[in-house]
């Protein structure tokens, strides 16, 4: 247990940083799941949309340090091959 004035307000802040970045990083994970489900039903134009919306949200992820940036950009990576593979 904190015994210090110091230690007991970083165990406060250490707290509330968590429960943001649980937040923030399911988020993230629901806007990647939107463009996976997306791509599994075949529709073109909705996994297209979906996977406008992700990409911002990823990238605000990194600028957070919610992830790291090569993570950000594996994940974008990949759900636009996948978007493009339903194009044509």
């Amino acid at each position: 247990m904190a015994n210090s004035a110091q230690a007991r307000k970083r165990a406060r802040q250490a707290e509330v940083s968590r429960k943001r970045n649980a937040s923030q990083r399911s988020m993230l994970r629901t806007y990647i799941k939107n463009v996976v489900k997306a791509v599994e039903t075949g529709d073109a134009e909705a996994a297209r949309a979906a996977y406008t919306k992700a990409v911002p949200v990823i990238d605000k992820s990194v600028g957070k340090g919610l992830i790291h940036k090569n993570k950000a950009a594996r994940h974008k990576s990949r759900l636009g091959q996948h978007v493009r593979a339903l194009q044509g």
